[in-house]
Parts: C-alpha cells; sequence; structure tokens
C-alpha cells in the first residue's frame, strides 16, 4: 500500500531514488523474510540486526527492500552515509580506482591516494601544529592504535576512559567501553591498565562542566596518578551511550589537564566527526584540540576506513612496522574517501547539518512540550537523541524506547536505540535527506509516540 506520493529526489547525492515513504507489504515483507531465514541459518545468532528488511538500494533519505518498501532513513547506517548512500561522486570514485588496481597493501608499495587521505586529514582535523596519519579499517583498530601510540609516546600504560562510552568490540576496546550487555559481556576477561571516570551528564547530574572535570579529575588523580597515565580518551559527544553533550566547560578542563600532566588526549570521533555535528569535527565545536583524533565511520561514505590523527611528533613515536596492517587504507576505500571529504567541503555539508539540528529540535521539543516521558532532548546537527524516563521517577524508560523504534520500523521509519540504560532514541539522517522527507518521519514518531 502506498502512503505518500512521491517527492522530490535526494538534496544531494545518492541514486536518484523517489523520496517518499512506501509500503507495498507489511516489514518484513516475504522476500525479506526469505533473506532473514537464510540469515538465521548460515550467521552466528550474535550478529543481530535491528531493521527487519533486505535492502536493496539507497539514496538520499531512504533505503528498498526486496519487497519494494521505501523506508525514512533517520539512522545513516549509524552515522556512515552521511553524505548520502551511493553519492554519484563516491561512486565515480570508487569505480574508477577499482579499475585500476584493487590492493597492493600500502606498506608494500604506497600509492598517493593514501598520503593524500592523509594531508587531507592532517589539514582538516583540530589543532595548529605539525599533525601526521596513519590508515586503518574500522574505528575499533583506530582506536587501539591510538592508545598504542600514546603508550609509546609516553612511555606510560594506564589509560582512562569514561562512564557511557563506546570505543568498539576487539578486546582492548572491549574494556574501554562501558556497556556489558550486548558489548562486553561473557566475552572476558579483557585488556589490563584501563579504569574510568565520571562523565559530564547534564540531565543526570546537574553539574557544570568545570564541576563535572573537578569530579573526574580527582577521582584519576587519587586512584591512577597522573604518573601513570598515557591517554585519557573520550568522544567529544557520546554516541552509543546516549548522546550526551557534555556540559561547556567539561572538554577543556580535561584538556588542560592533560597538558599539564604529560597525559595524551584522545578525542574518539569515529560517530562525531565529519559534518554530523554542524562542524567538520565536534572537538571544534567545544574548542578544544586533542592530541590524537579517531575517525571512521563518515570517512569513507560506506566504505570500510579509519584513521588516528595527531600530533607528529606523537604519531612518530611508534618504530617502523609498529602501526599497519594488510588493509589499512586500502586504495578503493581512499577513493571514497577523497570524494566524500571533497563533498563535505564543497557542498555546504556543514551548514546542512545545522539547518537539520533546527528541524530536530523543533519537532523534538515539540513532542516534549506534549508528552512528559520525554526527559531530554540533546545533541547537536544532525545527531541528536530524545531520553525517555518515567515523569515522576525519572527512571530510565527503556521499554518504551524499545517499542517506539519498533513501531516507527514497522510503519517505515528507520530510528536506533541507545543509551546505557537503553531508553534513548537516537537521530542521525544522511545530510542528503530533504527537508519534506525529514518533517514526515518525525510525523511518523509523533503519531507512533502518542499511540504508545
Amino acid at each position: 500500500m502506498s502512503i505518500t506520493s512521491p517527492q522530490s529526489t535526494a538534496i544531494s547525492g545518492g541514486p536518484q531514488l523517489p523520496q517518499q515513504r512506501f509500503l507495498s507489504t507489511t516489514i518484513p515483507g516475504p522476500r525479506s523474510k526469505e533473506l532473514l531465514a537464510r540469515k538465521a541459518d548460515s550467521v552466528p545468532a550474535g550478529v543481530g540486526h535491528t531493521v527487519p528488511i533486505a535492502a536493496v538500494a539507497a539514496g538520499g533519505g531512504v533505503i528498498i527492500d526486496a519487497d519494494g518498501n521505501s523506508l525514512i532513513d533517520l539512522g545513516s547506517g549509524i552515522a556512515v552515509t552521511t553524505v548520502g548512500n551511493a553519492h554519484p561522486a563516491v561512486v565515480a570514485a570508487v569505480q574508477e580506482q577499482v579499475a585500476r588496481f584493487t590492493h597492493t597493501c600500502f606498506m608494500i608499495s604506497p600509492y598517493e591516494s593514501y598520503v593524500a587521505v592523509a594531508e587531507a586529514l592532517n589539514r582538516l582535523t583540530p589543532g595548529r601544529y605539525a599533525k601526521k596519519t596513519a590508515l586503518f579499517n574500522s574505528g575499533a583498530e583506530a582506536v587501539e592504535n591510538a592508545v598504542k601510540v600514546a603508550r609509546k609516546f609516553t612511555g606510560k600504560q594506564a589509560v582512562v576512559a569514561f562512564d557511557n562510552a563506546y570505543h568498539g568490540r576487539t578486546n582492548l576496546t572491549m574494556a574501554l567501553t562501558a556497556k556489558s550487555m550486548p558489548y562486553k559481556s561473557g566475552f572476558g576477561p579483557f585488556a589490563g591498565e584501563i579504569y574510568r571516570a565520571p562523565t559530564s551528564y547534564p540531565y543526570r547530574d546537574g553539574l557544570s562542566g568545570p564541576e563535572a572535570a573537578r569530579r573526574a579529575i580527582s577521582l584519576i588523580e587519587k586512584q591512577v596518578g597522573a604518573e601513570n597515565l598515557a591517554a585519557i580518551i573520550i568522544e567529544p559527544i557520546q554516541g552509543e551511550g546516549g548522546f550526551i553533550v557534555p556540559a561547556d566547560g567539561f572538554l577543556p578542563a580535561l584538556v588542560a589537564w592533560c597538558r599539564k600532566n604529560g597525559v595524551v588526549f584522545i578525542a574518539d570521533e569515529v560517530q562525531t566527526g565529519f559534518a554530523r555535528t554542524g562542524a567538520m569535527f565536534a572537538s571544534s565545536g567545544f574548542g578544544i584540540e586533542p592530541d590524537l583524533v579517531t575517525t571512521a565511520k563518515g570517512l569513507a561514505a560506506g566504505l570500510p576506513l579509519a584513521a588516528v590523527t595527531g600530533r607528529a611528533e606523537i604519531m612518530d613515536a611508534s618504530h617502523a612496522g609498529g602501526l599497519g596492517g594488510t588493509y589499512g587504507g586500502n586504495p578503493i576505500a581512499c577513493a571514497a574517501a577523497l570524494a566524500a571529504i571533497d563533498v563535505y567541503e564543497n557542498d555546504a555539508l556543514i551548514e546542512r547539518a545545522v539547518e537539520i539540528e533546527k528541524i530536530l529540535f523543533a519537532r523534538l521539543e515539540e513532542m516534549q512540550a506534549r508528552d512528559s516521558r520525554i526527559g531530554d532532548v540533546r545533541g547537536r546537527g544532525a545527531m541528536v537523541a530524545v531520553e525517555l524516563a518515567d515523569p515522576d521517577t525519572g527512571a530510565p524508560d527503556s521499554a518504551l524506547a524499545a517499542d517506539i523504534a519498533k513501531a516507527c520500523i514497522a510503519a517505515g521509519v528507520i530510528v536506533l536505540t541507545c543509551g546505557t540504560y537503553g531508553n534513548v532514541i537516537r537521530f542521525l539522517p544522511p545530510l542528503s535527506i530533504g527537508d519534506e522527507l525529514l518533517h514526515e518521519g518525525l510525523d511518523v514518531v509523533a503519531e507512533v509516540m502518542a499511540r504508545i
């Protein structure tokens, strides 16, 4: 059945698919069910999925499934397809590169695109100092290498991560990640010399940024000791932890303490990077210059590529051969990244993220005024969330978040949950989504919330 009439195509990027929400079957339809049955037979149960469809095409602000359903995409593959799925510039760059060569291993036979990506990241990441960049495959791999580099540079071992943090699913990054289920439970023992400090969570702790920083620093000094600490790592805006935006002054105070005590400050910008928050990097929005920055997700518009970028003297601390990997900086992924970076810089996507932020806040705060279960609306750019809580006690309401997300997906709108307690609904639309389609998606969210 048709739900809406076709709208205009995407404002930029992606296949020229009709920008509409359209359901020809219930979700999942019969063809999607066939694929999901095959998945159950051939893929481990630990590899879950959120949206029960078999995707066959995507672009602008929609994903098309094998049954002909067109769903509004408010998730961007968890902040990956920021420029829009299958952006024409990215597609062209990938096609050209794949016809030239697919792999040599940069550590064996270097090629220009790797160097060009490194040069671009050195230029774009926050910090008015000489930088260098190493390329990897995933956000978790970038985080691991940032920790390696910080330990090598400082000669110290301890690393501090924060409450509600998410940094990956490898052994070391599971240790850095705060949430046990589903990311850590049963997978230990984890890497040692990892410590946790309280973060700034204005909705829950009521502290100013400087107050929250003093609390964290006091714990770090007493339980770890600056003389033992190689690095602290933090997401400028926490992603999986609940899109938690720290109070003003929190991050600058941490950076200042790190500078004073010879501790490397690592900003994990895997989810917040590349125009997502209305700045090229979220760190800039908080006025900080990290020593090291980890990136992935939006970097190569859907191809696997990640990076560690930072102060040249820190990045150069490793001995030759200490950094690398067979596929790190794959030439096809590098070609995609260069095309995506060009789009970020020249297609006004930072400005587009700011426009999306205004729409999201206006609509979500309107819902909040009518619904006391929405305890908080927060975020920046096209990275905004609502936290759901019991109106009387403030207790996190994870069941409500799960019910809303499930109902929205059934109605043709993809939304994702997050938060340590699973009580946050996050909105991560591609920056290629049109206003009309975005409003329609939020209409569905409002209707579902009112109904549930």
